[in-house]
């Protein structure tokens, strides 16, 4: 029933940000995929998951280059991740922890992801990159834990490109069918196998 209920709040909630990504997308081309990747990944509410395959679709129309648009994500990407990891390394987790609520982290979620990045360290940078809605908040415990610049950055970008690739690549193939039904299903497809790999991903950060 809960499950249910997430489902639904979730498909509302991409519908109507995929209104606003449409437009500043359409308005304003590459540079709105990397301004909204960067604020994605500085852990600004912005879904990637609407972004990128509006991305592809848009580039499978020829009305945005694959690659460039590819690039300037990733580049978007690089930018938001370095913001949260100074900040992290910088300001440290006190001053991160009282102001949570400009991030729209919970303080429990950030706490259990510190202490398991504790544990795992380089696997949790490259693995939570490929997880939705965690994704993003990875950099801040590396970031206290004074992670070494190159290899956070390393593992991070290597996570995020291989997520943008994927992302922008489903919107190319899958959502540049001509029927709705189809458009629906793949998308509908999509927020399901997404909801699956956040749920697995927090029942095994829990477990441990």
């Amino acid at each position: 029933m809960i499950e249910a209920i997430l489902l639904s709040s979730l498909s509302g909630l991409t519908t109507y940000v995929y209104g606003i990504a449409t437009g500043l997308v359409k308005a304003y081309g590459i540079a709105a995929v990397f301004f909204l990747m960067l604020l994605e990944s500085s852990s600004i509410p912005v879904p990637s998951e609407v972004i990128m395959p509006l991305a592809g679709l848009l580039a499978h129309n020829h009305l945005m280059l694959f690659y460039p648009a590819l690039i300037a994500s990733i580049a978007g990407s690089a930018v938001g991740i370095a913001i949260d990891y100074l900040i992290g390394y910088y300001i440290g987790k006190d001053i991160v922890y009282k102001h949570l609520r400009l991030f729209h982290i919970s303080k429990e979620s950030l706490e259990a992801f510190d202490a398991w990045f504790e544990r795992n360290s380089v696997a949790a940078i490259f693995l939570t990159r490929l997880v939705p809605v965690i994704r993003t908040v990875m950099s801040f415990p590396a970031g206290f834990a004074k992670m070494p610049p190159k290899r956070f950055f390393t593992y991070s970008l290597s996570g995020a490109a291989i997520w943008n690739v994927v992302l922008m690549l489903f919107g190319f193939y899958l959502l540049s069918s001509k029927s709705a039904v189809e458009i629906m299903s793949a998308i509908g497809v999509l927020a399901i196998v997404l909801y699956v790999a956040y749920r697995y991903a927090m029942k095994r950060i829990n477990a441990k």
